[in-house]
């Protein structure tokens, strides 16, 4: 996607991460005022992952809007290990929201008397709000995705996507204490969302550990770019291939070998077209190519 703001795919890309972060406050809204009314732990299990919802949403807008920009003199590699420094904050969040819903949780299911809830009706009806509400996001944001290509907005999708179990889980508990009476299964779901939630946690954090530790980038993305300099007309051999990744960014550095009696100008093509091919195979790539005169051995 290209970097200039003025093209209507990165206004439409921008216009998806803004669409995503105003569902987001508005779900953390209805569902603060359902938890509440109702009192229910499953609602406190979907309003924490629809709290971390915006702050994802809001860390993806900034990024669609700082990839518009050029890198500055102080940062010549750009701003990405930003997003990395957000997702390590975002999973400490969310382990300490799961674990005091899961302790919660495990409490009410000890308990000698039953929690009942209140005013289910209320909660079903904000539930099942905030399900079509993420329906409508998740089929924009897809459209979106796939007019753009946008990576970051793809993403964003997926996450709202697996966000709809919790929010399932939780209407199934207020339905369940309402017409059975039965408020155990409010627990039982968010204790089952919470363990879910430390799962995605740790996932998360140990993406974002390896992208700050200049972790090498995925092994396909790294064959990939292999074969596609191998197979480059003009390249002898190659060799050095070096990568690291920085929040959505993979940086390369690669050396090629090159015929030594070619003018300078042909090498330049060589190694231009190469980089132009790499980018668009890779679009989130950020390409270094040196060239090396190829010896016969």
């Amino acid at each position: 996607m290209s970097n200039d703001p003025a093209r209507p795919d990165v206004r439409l890309a921008i216009s998806a991460g803004i669409a995503s972060v105003l569902v987001a406050g508005l779900l953390v809204a209805l569902k603060l005022w359902a938890l509440a009314e109702t009192g229910a732990l499953s609602i406190a299990a979907s309003l924490a992952d629809s709290a971390l919802d915006l702050m994802m949403s809001l860390g993806a807008a900034v990024a669609i809007v700082y990839a518009a920009r050029p890198a500055d003199e102080d940062h010549a590699f750009g701003h990405s290990s930003a997003e990395d420094l957000a997702a390590l904050a975002q999973s400490a969040f969310i382990l300490v929201s799961s674990c005091v819903i899961g302790w919660a949780a495990a409490r009410r299911l000890m308990a000698d008397t039953p929690h009942q809830l209140a005013s289910e009706g209320r909660g079903l009806v904000v539930m099942l709000a905030s399900i079509l509400i993420t329906l409508a996001l998740v089929w924009w944001q897809g459209r979106v995705a796939q007019r753009t290509g946008s990576k970051v907005v793809a993403a964003d999708r997926l996450h709202y996507l697996g966000d709809l179990l919790p929010s399932f889980g939780a209407l199934v508990a207020l339905w369940a204490s309402r017409r059975f009476g039965i408020g155990m299964i409010d627990a039982v779901v968010a204790l089952a969302a919470a363990a879910v939630m430390v799962i995605g946690a740790l996932r998360i954090g140990k993406t974002a550990w390896d992208a700050l530790m200049d972790r090498a980038a995925d092994p396909t993305i790294i064959d990939g770019i292999a074969r596609i300099a191998a197979d480059w007309p003009g390249v002898r051999g190659y060799h050095d291939l070096k990568t690291r990744t920085a929040g959505s960014r993979v940086f390369v550095n690669l050396h090629i070998e090159l015929d030594g009696d070619q003018s300078l100008r042909q090498a330049h093509d060589i190694g231009a077209s190469l980089r132009r091919a790499i980018l668009a195979a890779y679009p989130q790539a950020d390409v270094i190519i040196h060239k090396d005169v190829h010896r016969e051995t």
